[in-house]
């Protein structure tokens, strides 16, 4: 039983029965009662024999639980000062260990560094400064190609998120210029030359709201001879990426329009409408008969676009003739008005963007991969160095090792060097002690 509980249950037993003898000794001076009569009359006599022995015990030992409690503290205080002496010693022995540690480092490294120190300095520092030259160009191409493509990425975001935008402004653009070409109908009706530079005006002008840039993306009647030797100049040439073109040529039919909207007797309408496509065909039929797509200088699909400018004159002619458009595309010519080409050339002016995108990739691409076979050379370059220096250690250690290897110390370069010191020889330098150690470790000194 652990002596703690076992000495709290002696102090209690002891209590308790000195409690119990005061209560009959105070109770026996107030009724004049003598030890005997008490005996007698409240504690058998062997139970109060019994219980003063037991009492007696407790009390010896608690004097022997004292008693051991006095030498255990005692031998705690030695073992403390025991314990303070041995970590003084071993603090000490471990801080001259480290000193010992620390010299034997010392010698070993400034007997090496004294032939490697200098050199290995300079062309650490040397190949360092070349590797980060070499390795700059390639983190500036990396960092601009990492720019280039979060770039891309940001730009198709922006296209996508702006595309209910460029609806409404296409739908707007059309509305204005609907508006524009209805105004401008009666300044324009009777004079077909009027007419059609104005119908070249509003396609350019719908090229460039496209995005597009002349004599870069497109180019302004340009001159052509097909193979008899005549005259070729379509309105407008538009070039797509790798060589490719599109033909788009501006016809304007206003007279017989602006005559149908301005009659109001049912006979002369219909017939001024029959006018109005007629003309619409005979444009198609004039500009098959060019046959602008035969140009063998023009690499363009076997259609044309034929532009209709007035919505309005566009929209009434297909509605009224719904076999207009097939004829048209029998003869290899589509026929658009502005919405449908300005959203055909929003097309063409993103394949420009997409393409020139894809060139700056691909030339980063390129100037990447020749940076990277110039950084493989210079690693072999690095690698060889490397190798030349481990010839180069290879050979210190064997010169070391001759300098310390022998039977006998006196064998040794070094100990025969001693030597002649020793027999008087002048000396204002003295060898290494560590090294004359190693030629005293491999051989006996004599």
């Amino acid at each position: 039983m652990n002596p703690e509980v076992l000495y709290l249950l002696y102090l209690g037993a002891g209590l308790l029965t000195g409690a119990l003898l005061g209560w009959l000794f105070a109770r026996s001076r107030s009724t004049n009662m003598t030890p005997e009569s008490i005996e007698k009359s409240y504690v058998p006599k062997q139970s109060y024999h019994t219980l003063e022995a037991q009492l007696d015990g407790f009390r010896e030992d608690l004097r022997e639980k004292d008693q051991e409690l006095l030498q255990r503290e005692k031998e705690l205080a030695e073992n403390r000062t025991a314990l303070k002496y041995l970590q003084e010693k071993l603090d000490h022995q471990l801080e001259e260990m480290a000193k010992w540690q620390k010299q034997s480092t010392e010698s070993f490294e400034n007997l090496a560094n004294r032939i490697f120190t200098e050199k290995s300095d300079r062309f650490r520092h040397q190949s360092q400064s070349q590797l980060e030259e070499m390795l700059k160009p390639l983190k500036e191409r990396i960092k601009d190609f990492e720019s280039d493509i979060d770039k891309k990425f940001v730009e198709d975001h922006k296209q996508q998120l702006s595309l209910k935008i460029a609806i409404d402004q296409l739908r707007e653009l059309n509305g204005r210029l609907s508006e524009d070409a209805n105004r401008l109908a009666t300044a324009l009706k009777g004079d077909s030359k009027i007419q059609g530079d104005w119908g070249e005006y509003q396609l350019e002008l719908l090229l460039k709201k496209s995005g597009l840039f002349k004599d870069i993306h497109y180019r302004v009647q340009p001159s052509f001879k097909d193979e008899n030797g005549q005259d070729k100049r379509p309105d407008f040439i538009v070039n797509l990426p790798e060589g490719k073109h599109l033909i788009l040529d501006s016809k304007v039919s206003l007279t017989a329009f602006e005559r149908y909207f301005n009659e109001e007797e049912p006979l002369l309408k219909a017939k001024h409408l029959k006018g109005h496509i007629d003309s619409v065909r005979q444009h198609i039929k004039g500009l098959s008969d060019k046959n602008y797509q035969q140009l063998y200088q023009i690499n363009s699909p076997d259609y044309l676009l034929l532009f209709i400018p007035l919505e309005s004159a566009f929209t009434l002619a297909l509605h009224e003739d719904n076999k207009l458009f097939l004829d048209a595309l029998e003869r290899n010519i589509v026929l658009v008005s502005t919405s449908t080409l300005l959203a055909t050339m929003r097309t063409v002016s993103y394949i420009w963007r997409q393409e020139k995108q894809k060139r700056s990739v691909l030339e980063i691409a390129r100037q990447s991969g020749l940076l990277y076979d110039r950084f493989v050379t210079f690693v072999d370059d690095l690698k060889l160095v490397g190798s030349r220096l481990d010839q180069a250690h290879i050979a210190y250690e064997g010169a070391m090792h001759k300098l310390t290897a022998g039977k006998r110390f006196g064998d040794t370069l070094v100990g025969r060097a001693q030597k002649i010191v020793e027999l008087g020889a002048k000396a204002s330098k003295h060898l290494p002690k560590d090294l004359i150690e190693d030629a005293l470790e491999l051989g006996e000194e004599e």
